[in-house]
């Protein structure tokens, strides 16, 4: 455990160096626990109509089956509340007992209905006693106390209903929909999101009613991770009891995005034993969030007992805001440069220039150029296997040093020193040298790293605690004043796709949102006897994902970002099908953030840092925003995307998609 003034200045976590749980209150919903010693709890929510019992059904069980152990239903209004009735008698004649979760926005006396029916109801602070207008309002003490008695009026038949059918509650805050009044005092910032939650826990303290799960849910991975945190500390501070922890990104999008994106924020809390429930928001049916979010929690079952790393005895990072480690510019790493991507093709001998589009750079024979897409690496590392041909200009080739110490062209690539060798050279790049460092290895090199302005480390870790050994390696150069640029280097075994995804996102993630790491490298590991093929698409997939970690985290805007919501009850239009059809049209759209809602719960606040938006607004109606101002209504959706795009370049941030 760290050092005790470490510890008090921190108070979001047990230990930044040891894996260790928080312990929480335990709270039952149905026959699951969430919190106490059990086990993380994974769920899900429906995307059917609730008024539709048997698909409703139907779709439950599709997600039971695939491992979901709480299932949430959205219920906007009385008739689909007194609904979930049915839908819980039916999946109980089919021998289903998992707990049912109401999902409430706007309406109280729809919440006090599925309170009496279901095992657990959500309710959104932000929506559930105000309206949001989007207005600035001045507060005295005075109108400020008179708003929350506001509250506690709508909010108390609630807590009393659920008091007295043993129904557990989520107060759950999102970035996107905090109330004007929460906007006016605080800010869209993680304090006000800490805030609106703890406005309705004080109500639920009075009445002697704990049976709580809180989260604090954005789209912006930075915000939420930093709000989880904050809320921890002003829980201990306040005196509250240690409430459970429902984890999520909302708005997380499709595909490996969605995944990237809900680990880097999900995972950087786990990492550090925050967390006891976890929902994965995907805009894809809701059976394939489960095993997903199982993916995550799984790694957690037996981190305890990893490799001991050095304790702290202070710690230079702010958890509570974003801020970037000092460092100095070595060639294009560091300083002020956007995270880099090396991308690891050291498996593959006599590489071809075709091949070199896994790593997002085409060569045209018939033109005999190159061209380079939104996910064109940076750097390559070949290794032993030195590329056969010129590369383009823009892209670097780092080999082992022995090798390089042998090339034809010592100005044009670039060596990669182990450090007994880096120890004693007396050969080096005039500006660049790569040295790669384990975490255990830091303090060794730190002697030799004094003073050179040429070098940049690519720091590994193989404890199975991976990030918190990475972190404390970075303390370890911040403690000693080194400002060496640092590429974050993994290593996974052979495993799917999907956890490629995950791991990368949580272990590289969780550090460059602290601030920490001027790039990404994805070792290729174990490669032998694997086909060509094999290893040729395992580059070009941790390529992909070291764009898309950076992008997720908010560190390099490489491509158009999504921010879609994962469908429910309540949405009015395809979702997958509409994202798919828009991300068709502005797939190209470097850095432009395009927010897409199934609904208006869901609408310009869950958009939160969108640039533009499409809102369901009615059947077959569209509305469409700029930021969180409506542009368009009831724009017929079938012109609905050819006027967005309308509205994207009336705003100058349109460009013709290359033929």
């Amino acid at each position: 455990m760290e050092p005790k003034s470490v510890l008090e200045k921190i108070k979001y976590c047990n230990s930044l160096t040891e894996y260790s749980r928080r312990k929480t209150i335990p709270v039952k919903v149905g026959d699951v626990v969430i919190g106490g010693d059990n086990p993380i709890v994974v769920q899900s929510m429906t995307t059917v109509d609730t008024m539709d019992t048997l698909g409703s059904v139907e779709q439950s069980i599709r997600m039971i089956e695939s491992g979901c152990q709480l299932i949430r239903i959205t219920a906007p209004s009385i008739k689909e509340a007194e609904n979930l009735q049915n839908i819980k008698n039916e999946l109980k004649k089919r021998g289903y007992n998992t707990p049912l979760v109401a999902d409430i926005h706007f309406t109280p006396n729809a919440a006090e209905i599925a309170a009496k029916i279901v095992e657990k109801v959500r309710i959104n602070p932000g929506n559930y006693a105000d309206k949001k207008k989007f207005e600035v309002i001045e507060y005295t003490d005075e109108s400020y106390q008179e708003e929350l008695d506001r509250i506690r009026e709508r909010f108390l038949p609630l807590v009393k209903i659920c008091k007295e059918y043993g129904t557990a509650m989520r107060i759950g805050t999102n970035h996107g929909s905090l109330s004007d009044r929460i906007m006016s005092r605080y800010g869209d910032t993680p304090l006000g999101m800490v805030e609106s939650a703890l406005e309705f826990l004080r109500i639920c303290e009075d009445e002697n009613y704990h049976d709580i799960v809180i989260s604090m849910k954005s789209s912006n991975t930075q915000v939420m991770v930093q709000a989880y945190r904050l809320l921890v500390q002003k829980l201990d501070e306040g005196g509250f009891k240690p409430y459970p922890l429902h984890l999520g990104v909302t708005e997380a999008g499709d595909g490996e995005d969605g995944r990237i994106k809900s680990a880097v924020g999900i995972g950087t809390l786990l990492e550090d034993g925050l967390g006891d429930t976890v929902r994965v928001s995907l805009t894809e049916d809701p059976e394939f969030e489960a095993p997903v979010a199982k993916s995550l929690v799984d790694r957690y079952v037996e981190r305890k007992g990893h490799t001991p790393i050095e304790e702290l005895h202070h710690f230079p990072i702010t958890p509570f805001e974003h801020n970037k480690r000092d460092t100095i510019e070595v060639f294009n790493f560091g300083g002020s440069n956007v995270p880099r991507v090396i991308a690891d093709i050291s498996a593959v001998a006599n590489i071809t220039e075709k091949e070199m589009k896994n790593i997002g750079h085409f060569y045209l024979p018939e033109l005999d150029k190159w061209k380079m897409n939104d996910q064109g690496a940076d750097y390559v590392f070949s290794g032993d296997h030195p590329i056969p041909f010129m590369l383009p200009n823009g892209m670097k080739e780092i080999q082992y040093f022995n090798h390089w110490l042998h090339s034809e062209d010592q100005v044009n690539k670039f060596p990669a020193f182990t450090l007994p060798e880096f120890k004693i050279a007396t050969n080096f790049h005039y500006g660049l040298n790569f040295l790669m460092l384990s975490d255990l290895e830091v303090y060794e090199a730190l002697p030799f790293l004094e003073g050179r302005k040429d070098v940049v480390v690519i720091l590994q870790s193989d404890n199975a605690h991976k990030m918190a050994a990475l972190r404390r390696a970075f303390i370890s150069l911040m403690e000693n004043h080194c400002l060496a640029p640092v590429v974050v280097m993994v290593n996974y075994p052979v495993q799917d796709s999907d956890k490629t995804m995950l791991y990368a996102a949580t272990d590289v993630g969780g550090l460059l949102v602290d601030g920490l790491g001027e790039g990404i490298m994805l070792g290729i590991g174990a490669y032998e006897g694997r086909e060509r093929e094999q290893i040729l698409a395992q580059i070009k997939l941790h390529n992909s994902v070291g764009f898309g970690v950076l992008q997720a985290a908010r560190t390099r805007m490489s491509k158009t970002e999504y921010i879609s919501c994962p469908s429910c009850g309540r949405t009015l239009f395809d979702l997958q099908e509409t994202t798919a059809m828009i991300r068709k049209r502005t797939d190209h759209l470097k850095g432009v953030k395009i927010g897409i809602m199934g609904c208006i719960v869901n609408g310009p606040g869950e958009m939160a840092d969108a640039d533009f938006g499409y809102v369901g607004s009615g059947k077959g109606k569209i509305t469409l925003y700029k930021g969180k101002e409506v542009v368009k209504k009831s724009v017929p959706s079938e012109r609905a995307v050819d006027e967005l795009i309308e509205i994207i370049r009336k705003d100058g941030m349109w460009i013709e998609p290359e033929v």
